[in-house]
């Protein structure tokens, strides 16, 4: 049976896109560059700083200038964490349904902790996740298994009861190497490499809601 859903933050619990879209633009304006769309970004949302410096400057973390914008970036974004952030529609009501349903849930991001644990304090969910991982509690991030098997000691469920629900490649790559079905969010950021339906993952949903489908559908099957 299955005991506990976690969730990836940016792009399949909350969509950050336009808080982190706004930190790059403010870092834009400040070297007398234009505006980028939201619409343009939003790909490159769940790589952090890396992706979006990438897009925005055109610069990799190997590249001269591209270390200097990073602590910049971060603290733009530091100080606008959560002005238009919000959870993707449905998640309110899946996260409710888990919960009425003895489900724990949990949030396993590789966004670091000073990012993480204020943001999921104002969206309203910390004291009601079962964990929160960010990407500096475990050894190694994702797409290392390594946060993934911290969660489930700190929900205690086995990491074969346990979902893991993702919108990029490294998600469905750390979840399948911890040993837990996983999930591809096709309503999130799904990244500018592979194609998602490529992913391998064990199912692709389109809304929140389908997770309690595959909830039904596993314990059927057990």
């Amino acid at each position: 049976m299955i005991e506990a859903v976690l969730f990836d933050l940016d792009g399949t619990l909350a969509d950050t896109a336009p808080d982190l879209g706004g930190a790059l633009n403010r870092l834009l304006n400040e070297e007398g560059r234009p505006p980028l769309p939201l619409e343009h970004l939003r790909p490159y949302v769940s790589s952090g700083a890396r992706g979006l410096i990438q897009i925005g400057f055109g610069l990799f973390p190997s590249d001269a200038g591209y270390a200097a914008l990073v602590p910049r970036f971060l603290e733009h974004y530091r100080n606008n964490l959560c002005n238009e952030t919000t959870l993707f529609p449905g998640i309110a009501e899946l996260l409710d349904s888990l919960d009425e349903h003895g489900i724990k849930w949990g949030v396993v991001t590789n966004k670091a902790q000073r990012f993480t644990l204020p943001l999921i304090e104002q969206l309203g969910l910390r004291q009601r996740a079962a964990c929160i991982v960010s990407g500096d509690s475990a050894p190694r991030p994702k797409p290392h298994p390594a946060p993934l098997l911290l969660a489930c000691v700190a929900s205690q469920v086995e990491p074969s009861q346990a979902i893991y629900v993702g919108d990029d490649l490294r998600d469905i790559v750390a979840g399948r190497a911890a040993g837990m079905r996983t999930v591809t969010a096709g309503y999130g950021y799904l990244g500018v490499a592979e194609p998602f339906d490529t992913w391998q993952a064990d199912a692709i949903i389109d809304t929140p809601s389908e997770i309690l489908g595959l909830l039904g559908a596993h314990a059927r099957m057990n």
